[in-house]
């Protein structure tokens, strides 16, 4: 932990140090900037009655400013990546002192009617999604909840080496995500994606050639006015044409340039991540293989989303009066920069999906690998497929403070089940969702919370968190009979890890009891594997018929008339119930 903290520590010095300067810098260019516009109207007032010399010296004033203007706004943006590079490590600090709950909750991505999500915390306040995001993205923030609600078994390994690669990578990390924070959008990248594949252009193939043609005569005339040769006359005719021309596709271009100024942050942001993907040698396949999406043709990506975030920007300078009032008048830029928006698209429009999802997929998979970098002591599953599906030692739950959490290690072997009792707060419940966290982390390509770990890969799926409906009009026994008919139905098609907290605690407990037992046979019929909690200790009995059920408790012992837990994994069943006890401690009962 000392560790960790020191490289946290030491990046915000760094970046403090680095900010400090970047503000002085940023100083001195607002001074030059106020400098240069001065000057530039004092000499043009010392030779005002020179026509030709004040308008060249308005025309070298004005693109010094505009070049000290795109200097000053680089450094604005280095001093904004720097602050997010700041906030970043700041964020990892807190949250290594367990204080992660100001970050995003995911309650957006709660699903009842999910595998296992509902059950083990996934999202929520509290929950592991909060614990382990760090996406900046929203389409990263969606990616993330579906890898982690996925429930994939397939190339586990090619997952692990990813996150492991990525863990080890901590500055590109924190580049990456420093970047991405600074994208700022009114449109999500799926509106942008629709925009761009339902676009009609609007531009004449003509015009291809006469902004050229425009602008050549706009240059020559400008020579021949400053040599004497033609009056401004002329200049004010080519001025007037280049309007007219112009505005025949005004109300066009005005509606591509606002919707390209919604746009163009993301291009401008989304082409420096491709360009540090790009940049980077990566050794694990699954990143590789996303990195090869987005180099082809002999062209990387990022130039080329460069290029369209180049021209979105150009475009947006039409707010801009020196470059409406010359650029479109002697240039015809607005049409010129149109027609090649519109040619971008045509080329490149049907790709920028595949790009998108990349840059999402990284984002993610950033979260996963900060993950992993923050929790060294975890263990990466040793992936089998023997007859054991989980050897866990040393197993815990990951959300707990790890110096106050109890560590218990457990076998269980393929179409197993554990029926495991205990006294109220004795640590069923936590086990089931260690246990289950244990499975998805794994599945995801996750260190886990254990010493050390075999895993066969399985499917898993709860059932411990039912709730009645009034929307529904539905009862509680209701809807956790829905649930059981979920899980039979999933159970005939593939095999899955099951955990059930308390079977049918909606009903009398002779139904219950019969029924429960009735469930239990028919999961070990379906050659599934997993962990019932309960206390009903008749459901117990089922284990002397049949040898795929193990007994399994959790103790509370009652010393000085107090309630002490151990919470340790035991085997046998439970005899020290408590709920008499604390309800005659607390005074509820005499």
């Amino acid at each position: 932990m000392q560790d960790l903290n020191s490289f946290y520590q030491t990046q915000i010095k760094e970046h403090s140090i680095a900010l400090s300067d970047v503000k002085k810098q940023l100083a001195g260019s607002s001074t030059l900037r106020l400098l240069v516009f001065t000057a530039t109207l004092f000499i043009g007032y010392l030779f005002f009655g020179n026509t030709k010399l004040v308008l060249g010296i308005a025309v070298l004033g004005i693109s010094i400013f505009l070049y000290l203007v795109n200097r000053h706004t680089n450094l604005q943006y280095k001093r904004n990546k720097l602050n997010a590079l700041k906030t970043i490590n700041e964020t990892e600090l807190q949250v290594l002192k367990r204080d992660f709950h100001g970050l995003s909750e995911g309650n957006e991505f709660k699903n009842p009617s999910h595998h296992f999500s509902q059950d083990i915390d996934l999202f929520g306040r509290g929950s592991f999604y909060q614990y382990c995001n760090r996406t900046a993205l929203n389409q990263g923030s969606i990616t993330l909840a579906n890898i982690l609600t996925e429930n994939a078994i397939e190339n586990i390994a090619q997952k692990q080496q990813a996150i492991k690669e990525l863990s080890q990578k901590p500055q590109w990390r924190q580049e990456f995500l420093s970047i991405a924070s600074l994208t700022k959008t009114e449109t999500s990248t799926d509106t942008i994606q629709h925009w761009l594949e339902n676009y009609v252009p609007f531009v004449p193939k003509p015009m291809q050639y006469l902004p050229h043609i425009f602008s050549t005569v706009s240059v020559v005339a400008f020579i021949l006015y400053f040599s004497g040769f033609i009056s401004g006359l002329v200049l004010l005719f080519l001025l007037v044409l280049g309007f007219a021309i112009s505005g025949v596709f005004a109300k066009k271009i005005t509606k591509l340039g606002h919707a390209s100024s919604k746009m163009q942050s993301t291009f401008e942001q989304y082409h420096k991540l491709l360009l540090i993907i790009e940049e980077t040698e990566f050794e694990a396949e699954l990143l590789k293989k996303k990195k090869n999406q987005i180099i082809k043709e002999g062209k990387k990506t990022s130039a080329i989303l460069k290029e369209f975030s180049k021209l979105l920007g150009n475009l947006d300078q039409n707010y801009n009066v020196f470059y409406l009032f010359f650029g479109n008048g002697y240039f015809l830029r607005g049409l010129a920069t149109s027609y090649q928006i519109e040619q971008w698209i045509a080329r490149h429009g049907n790709s920028a999906k595949e790009w998108f999802e990349v840059i999402a997929f990284f984002d993610a998979y950033i979260s996963l690998g900060t993950f992993a970098f923050n929790h060294p002591a975890y263990t990466y599953p040793n992936l089998s497929d023997s007859d054991v599906v989980l050897r866990s030692e040393g197993a815990g739950h990951p959300l707990l403070n790890p110096e106050k959490s109890v560590l218990n290690d457990f076998e269980i072997g393929s179409e197993q089940f554990f029926i495991i009792t205990g006294a109220n707060m004795a640590g069923k419940s936590t086990f089931l969702r260690t246990v289950s966290l244990q499975i998805m982390m794994a599945n995801v390509g996750l260190p886990v919370c254990a010493q050390e770990v075999l895993y066969n890969p399985i499917k898993l799926i709860t059932s411990m968190r039912t709730t009645d409906s009034l929307t529904d009009d539905e009862s509680y026994f209701f809807s956790e009979l829905k649930r059981l008919k979920f899980i039979v139905d999933e159970i005939q098609k593939d095999r899955y890890f099951i955990v059930l907290d308390e079977i049918l605690k909606g009903t009398n407990s002779t139904d219950k009891a019969k029924g429960s037992r009735k469930f239990v046979e028919k999961l070990v019929r379906s050659k599934s594997t997993g962990i019932i909690a309960t206390h009903d200790l008749s459901l117990c009995e089922v284990a002397k018929e049949l040898p795929e059920i193990e007994n399994h408790y959790f103790d509370a012992e009652i010393i000085d008339n107090e309630l002490h837990f151990d919470y340790k994994f035991k085997e046998g069943i439970c005899q020290n119930m408590n709920a008499s006890f604390l309800l005659k401690k607390m005074q509820i009962v005499d």
